[in-house]
């Protein structure tokens, strides 16, 4: 437990869920369940028990540092890492395992985003447990696939191999499959071993830096360059200077298309990347006509909506049938949620 560390991704935006996602403060700093803890409050508080709060670290933008300190105190300052702009998840990643490293040569660590649900957090902390047991002493990489229950065309697939443990729990990555039309994803529910992508990772520091340095040896070069000034006064002006010139990369692209040691967990445990209006919905209790809502909301003949309004916000709707009605600081959104794809545009007219 004390060299297994957790980094916590947490720089994205979240524009699908505009307009209660906003680039000032995105999804994952807001209560979006209506529970009263924000997406990375319960991030941070599923691995409780799996390490201490001082092995907790967050990767996000330079402008919402003050956000992370203020909803998450128990995480040391020096562990919230600021970007000075987003250079995606391979340059992100990079940033804190060479951080990490300095100090703690021998951690365990797990990359989760900031911004998904679940719902099963014992589950979720035994299968991670078992991960880290398998990465502990070895060069590999193992990713968390999730077991499908329907044919999703939202997510990334994880296509699994042979077992490789006693328990049969770790498979073999056979292959990594982008977001599929309708007809393939059937394909992939039925053929019965493809996975959902969690973007979870688990490796060890020691495998990630390797990694990097075959796969994107100019951002492993940058760091290197940027190592002897970490947790010095001179920290935040070097990665002024070459965070930026790191490649906009995916780690999925960098790293996990291309290595040969991945493995994957499947795994079932209540997970959503709450990526849509109509993902948070399919989470949410529904009334007997398929609505869902947050907020002091009444319906009169509505069916199949996603309500979210503040609580300060009385709201009466009649007459709708699968929209989107969303409103926060002035701003009302009201969309069908077969057209839910399109809020991106919406929120930059």
């Amino acid at each position: 437990m004390k060299n297994t560390h957790i980094v916590i991704m947490a720089g994205g935006i979240g524009s699908r869920f505009w307009p209660m996602s906003t680039p000032e403060c995105p999804k994952q700093f807001i209560d979006v369940m209506g529970c009263g803890k924000t997406l990375i409050q319960l991030t941070a508080e599923r691995f409780s028990g799996v390490c201490p709060p001082e092995n907790i670290w967050v990767v996000t933008s330079e402008k919402y540092t003050d956000i992370v300190k203020e909803q998450l105190p128990q995480i040391p300052d020096c562990n919230i890492l600021a970007e000075p702009c987003m250079r995606n998840t391979a340059p992100c990643i990079a940033y804190v395992s060479w951080k990490i490293k300095m100090h703690h040569p021998n951690a365990n660590i797990v990359v989760t985003p900031s911004d998904q649900l679940v719902i099963n957090t014992t589950e979720f902390q035994r299968v991670i447990k078992s991960a880290l047991a398998f990465t502990e002493n070895s060069d590999s990489i193992v990713t968390l696939g999730i077991k499908p229950s329907r044919p999703e065309t939202g997510y990334g697939y994880i296509a699994a191999g042979e077992s490789i443990t006693s328990d049969k729990e770790i498979l073999r990555v056979e292959a990594f499959k982008e977001k599929p039309n309708k007809e393939t994803a059937e394909k992939y529910l039925a053929k019965g071993n493809y996975l959902w992508n969690a973007g979870i990772f688990v490796w060890n520091v020691k495998t990630i830096s390797a990694a990097l340095r075959v796969y994107t040896p100019d951002i492993a070069k940058i760091f290197d360059n940027i190592y002897t000034n970490f947790y010095t006064e001179k920290e935040a002006e070097t990665i002024n200077k070459f965070f930026p010139t790191c490649d906009n990369i995916s780690i999925d692209y960098a790293v996990m298309e291309n290595a040969e040691e991945i493995y994957v967990v499947p795994a079932e445990f209540g997970w959503s990347d709450l990526g849509t209006w109509g993902a948070l919905r399919g989470l949410l209790p529904q009334d007997n006509s398929g609505n869902a809502t947050i907020g002091t909301v009444k319906l009169y003949e509505s069916s199949n909506c996603m309500v979210h309004v503040s609580q300060e916000k009385k709201v009466v709707i009649q007459g709708l049938d699968g929209y989107i009605v969303a409103e926060k600081d002035n701003t009302l959104l009201i969309c069908k949620l077969e057209e839910e794809q399109r809020i991106k545009e919406f929120s930059q007219a």
